[in-house]
């Protein structure tokens, strides 16, 4: 593995740590002892009269699921009420309000660089899911390798009767330009998790730092997305439900990824169909570049299917593609055909053209996961069927990623046994934000991005 085996780890660490520096709160102390730290941060300072007090509370009241709902220093309680929600059935429980610890250092330190509490929880969701690929990978035993031999060329069956056959052409022809071959192999082994990892750093800031109000003034911070937080907290959530779900697939179904078919030692009834692919392990060989969290021994390798490698990029692409721009970033132009009408070339039809911003994001959102698709076939570690299946599970994942806000209970409960308080994190509130305007607290908002956020 070479430099890859520290420089890997050190850049996801550089990454999360570099993340909490760049989201930071910097109208904060670690050192003070101000309870505006519990408030949302876009909408605690418009509240000075009654009405602002009623969209206050209408606000809190409707996204009680993902925060707390008594906020306000006058209303602070000790219990708070969470929904538990599946399959039409709903129920009411109370849990723990951990804003009693908001004082205390930790607490401080997490209102002060929030996203620790994202970096922590990337954290969970990937050592869970290794974990579970670690157990499977200690406890495999040589019949599962024997079926994960089978299902993949069941695989190959199925990719040729679809007539999508294609990774050993694609193979053949990366592996005749050695240069480009190279890349590919780092490609796979070391973006996939440092790119999703600056992809959320990324999306943090867009939808969360840069729509924060500072606490000094009332002025507006950047120019973010109209979507606020909900669309970074959605796509934490499906992540984790991504992970759930292809370790049960996995588990139940494992699959040889296609380079492991050509395995010389192998001397089975199904030796010679395998070997006879020719398929070659392009990233574990002399001149590869292995990942220290491809190659060791608790990495299971009959795990192929489904590719997150290729159901992450995807949806990290999809998301670039459709991210909701500020106005000012969005704005089009038309180009007039007029060979349609020489006499009114104004009355000719119009084609509009996406605005520089969005163009480069639909570029990138497709650039991205059409490289890793490349990548994962080309080196022989997943089959094309493997990268539908990821994306399968993406779109699964993304559709009942909300029954994840079940688990707020016992978030509260672990929080209130550490005594920590957790920052919270709330939706633009365009009516407070209005009011806030229209009193000249906040000089940094027009009129044009408010009906956007009010849409």
């Amino acid at each position: 593995m070479g430099a890859g085996a520290f420089l890997e780890p050190l850049t996801v660490i550089v990454l999360l740590f570099g993340g909490a520096w760049i989201n930071r709160a910097t109208d904060s102390s670690v050192s003070a002892r101000s309870p505006r730290w519990d408030e949302p941060s876009t909408v605690a300072q418009a509240v000075e009269k009654d009405e602002d007090l009623d969209l206050e509370e209408a606000h809190l009241t409707h996204s009680k699921r993902s925060l707390s709902p008594s906020l306000l220093p006058s209303q602070e309680d000790k219990w708070r009420k969470r929904d538990i929600c599946f399959l039409g059935y709903r129920k009411v429980v109370e849990t723990p309000n951990t804003a009693v610890f908001r004082n205390r250092l930790l607490s401080r330190v997490l209102h002060r660089y929030p996203f620790l509490v994202e970096a922590w929880y990337w954290a969970l969701i990937y050592w869970v899911y290794q974990l579970g690929r670690a157990f499977t990978a200690v406890t495999l035993v040589e019949g599962t390798v024997d079926v994960a031999r089978r299902h993949a060329l069941q695989l190959i069956q199925v990719e040729k009767r679809l007539h999508i056959f294609w990774e050993i052409p694609i193979q053949k022809f990366f592996m005749s330009y050695p240069r480009l071959m190279m890349y590919i192999n780092w490609l796979y082994s070391f973006i996939h998790i440092p790119g999703t990892i600056a992809f959320l750093v990324w999306l943090y800031y867009y939808t969360i730092t840069s729509n924060r109000l500072a606490q000094n003034g009332g002025h507006l911070r950047g120019t973010g997305t109209p979507t606020g937080p909900w669309l970074y907290e959605a796509l934490r959530r499906t992540m984790a439900v991504c992970n759930l779900l292809a370790f049960v697939v996995f588990t139940l179904w494992p699959c040889m990824p296609p380079r492991l078919l050509s395995d010389p030692e192998y001397e089975g009834p199904d030796a010679m169909l395998a070997k006879s692919h020719g398929f070659v392990d392009t990233v574990h060989g002399k001149e590869g570049a292995s990942s220290v969290w491809t190659q060791n021994k608790f990495c299971n390798q009959y795990a192929a299917m489904p590719s997150l490698h290729f159901g992450y990029s995807l949806m990290i692409g999809v998301t670039i593609m459709t991210i909701p721009l500020a106005p000012e970033m969005r704005r089009s132009k038309s180009i007039h055909l007029p060979l349609f009408n020489n006499t009114h070339p104004e009355l000719a039809p119009a084609i509009n053209l996406p605005s520089p911003r969005r163009l480069a994001c639909l570029t990138l959102g497709f650039l991205y996961p059409f490289a890793i698709l490349v990548a994962i076939v080309s080196t022989a570690n997943h089959f094309i069927l493997d990268a539908v299946a990821g994306a399968m599970v993406c779109a699964v994942g993304w559709k009942i990623n909300p029954m994840l806000l079940n688990l707020l209970p016992l978030e509260d409960w672990f929080l209130w046994v550490v005594r920590i308080h957790k920052p919270v994190q709330a939706p633009v509130d365009a009516h407070a934000l209005a009011s806030a305007a229209r009193r000249g607290k906040i000089e940094a908002w027009n009129s044009e991005r408010l009906a956007v956020v009010n849409e």
